[in-house]
């Protein structure tokens, strides 16, 4: 009988002893409503626009005033970890799974799929993953785990001889810049078409047969200058 006096006075606050509705209560339903608005929105336009759209674009769409959107979201970078980040924390999860994988050149196909497939249909984040945000660190933290991944990866299938030994980090990202222009040019008419160019570019990285390079590639200070350069 207790119990059920106390279930009666949380229900209703008339009962001695109750609290009193919350006034906030529907300020923050309509806080937490706005937010998924933005986000809703932002990931429509970042993925035709890439994450420079305008984000005076994205809270008209959104129906709301801009003002709205800078207080959820203070910077550009505080919207795109909103909306990226659940995606990138999937490819993560694959990266490490590639790592794991008892075929070094198979776990080696998966991550590059992987990184490849999951911009191939969304230019905003083709955007975040290519490029650096060095005033954030939050971003940072995670650009470099995609990097720590990417060369474990590369090393066990060099280490395996199935991955030629002049192949570099920044070789992989260069196979990222090609892939989104492809997959940009392409989307309309051939949608699957950046698989089989990411493929042919892929069995240029065997070991085997090959040519000397022209060129070195980037080294790793020079691919991040690139890379932060492109976030600017």
């Amino acid at each position: 009988m207790t119990g059920d006096l106390g279930n009666l006075r949380y229900i209703s606050p008339w009962y001695g002893g109750g609290m009193p509705p919350d006034p906030s209560l529907p300020n923050r339903r309509d806080a937490r409503r706005n937010r998924d608005l933005f986000i809703e929105h932002a990931k429509a336009t970042f993925a035709e626009h890439g994450v420079d759209a305008s984000l005076e674009r994205i809270a008209r769409e959104a129906g709301l005033a801009i003002g709205t959107l800078y207080r959820h979201f203070p910077t550009r970078v505080d919207l795109l970890l909103a909306v990226f980040e659940p995606k990138l924390r999937d490819f993560l999860a694959t990266a490490e799974a590639a790592l794991k994988m008892a075929d070094p050149w198979e776990g080696f196909l998966v991550f590059l799929e992987a990184l490849c497939g999951a911009q191939a249909y969304d230019r905003g984040f083709n955007d975040f993953i290519a490029r650096r945000f060095p005033r954030d660190e939050r971003t940072e933290v995670m650009h470099d785990r995609v990097c720590q991944l990417a060369r474990s990866i590369l090393s066990r299938a060099q280490a395996a001889g199935v991955v030629r030994p002049d192949i570099a980090e920044a070789d992989l990202i260069a196979l990222l810049w090609a892939n989104s222009r492809i997959a940009e040019a392409t989307r309309q008419v051939a949608p699957g078409v950046w698989r089989r160019h990411m493929h042919l570019v892929i069995d240029g990285f065997r070991a085997g047969d090959r040519h000397e390079l022209p060129e070195p590639s980037l080294s790793p200070e020079q691919l991040y200058r690139v890379m932060a350069r492109l976030g600017e």
